[in-house]
């Protein structure tokens, strides 16, 4: 009887196992990116290693497992860069000469299980409130944008490279194509300045001459804003950022490619960035628009826009809102915080990015309760 039941036991063990066997494989769905900018302006946090790691705890019991770090800004980088001390004999910020601060949030962040994205802050920009461009433009004034009047093209405080010119791409993707093939991150991002060039700018002669080529002989309209000539603009960066992901997916094919650009149509039309384009194409894998509102009304018209008109449903896994949490003197309140994060969970959208770290210690009580 005994040997009976063993038989009947061994016989059930194996069907079991065969069932289980035969049963598809399933990827779990990824997390949601809950995150939070990382910068070195008006912020302490990357000027040391300890505060760093601080920085990066902190965002950790918050419950964020996503940290979007600056790499790129005003110029300079925040790693050691073979390409621009070749470039420009600039190897790193002078602010965090002999230091990593790039590989230190990851060493912080990946013993957390935390991912790092590499923020590309500056994009196209080359600097911020310097008329002459910064130490890139005097270095290199033909890279400089131009505006009607001839001058570089300067918008809210930042001074522009021409994003049309192959010399200027090609630095710019070199940056990106460094950080993916040196460090391990889980991705890079662009924001409202990478792919992006202001309206006012496409005056040079390089791209004059392009749109002469393409248009007859004509010359662009002096109304920067001209529909026809926004356009064009536009898909001369659609081409650029198709490049991008290209290029850098050809370094590494897991490196997943962000943007955070304005709000849409705005951003076309204030900066060229024809965003959702770029989500249909597939030229991106996660989208943070930043819905950088003061108010729900407008928050909740913004994201209605995004989700119901300018992103198809199949692409809508791709989107988390960016949100505006401190800004110069403004701090948003814990109330409004929870009414931005109540209205992406309406659409589903399950995460976000806050701009940015600093609000975290102000606002405590909301952000301790936030993903818990």
């Amino acid at each position: 009887m005994r040997s009976f039941e063993g038989i009947l036991l061994v016989s059930l063990g194996l069907l079991i196992c065969s069932c289980q066997e035969n049963q598809p494989y399933t990827t779990p769905p990824p997390q949601p990116t809950r995150g939070v900018w990382l910068t070195n302006v008006v912020s302490d946090a990357m000027f040391s290693r300890a505060q760093i790691e601080a920085a990066v705890e902190r965002c950790h019991q918050y419950g964020f497992n996503s940290i979007f770090v600056v790499t790129w800004n005003r110029g300079y980088t925040l790693y050691p860069s073979d390409i621009m001390e070749q470039t420009f004999g600039l190897r790193i910020d002078p602010q965090h000469q002999g230091r990593d601060p790039l590989q230190e949030v990851i060493d912080a962040a990946r013993t957390r299980g935390m991912k790092v994205y590499a923020w590309f802050e500056f994009g196209f920009a080359a600097s911020y409130q310097e008329a002459d461009g910064g130490p890139l433009l005097r270095q290199k004034p033909r890279w400089a944008a131009r505006d009607s009047a001839g001058n570089i093209a300067s918008k809210n405080g930042f001074q522009w490279m021409n994003a049309f010119d192959p010399a200027v791409q090609d630095f710019i993707l070199s940056l990106l194509k460094e950080v993916v093939s040196n460090y391990d991150i889980d991705g890079v991002q662009g924001d409202d300045r990478l792919p992006a060039l202001p309206s006012i700018a496409g005056y040079d002669s390089l791209t004059v001459a392009a749109y002469r080529q393409s248009h007859q002989g004509a010359s662009p309209p002096r109304d920067p804003f001209n529909t026809e000539w926004v356009d064009w603009r536009a898909q001369r960066l659609n081409v650029f950022m198709e490049r991008l992901h290209r290029e850098v997916k050809a370094v590494d094919s897991t490196t997943t490619i962000s943007v955070s650009p304005s709000i849409f149509p705005w951003s076309k039309e204030q900066y060229l960035q024809d965003w959702p384009r770029w989500v249909a194409e597939g030229w991106v894998d996660m989208v943070c628009p930043q819905i950088y509102r003061y108010d729900l009304d407008k928050y909740r018209l913004e994201l209605k826009k995004i989700m119901e008109e300018q992103v198809e449903p199949t692409n809508h896994h791709l989107i988390f809102p960016g949100i505006l949490a401190r800004v110069g003197d403004y701090y948003a309140t814990d109330t409004l915080l929870q009414l931005f994060v109540k209205e992406n969970r309406k659409y589903g959208i399950e995460g976000e990015v806050f701009f940015y770290y600093e609000a975290l210690q102000r606002n405590e009580q909301f952000y301790q309760n936030l993903y818990f």
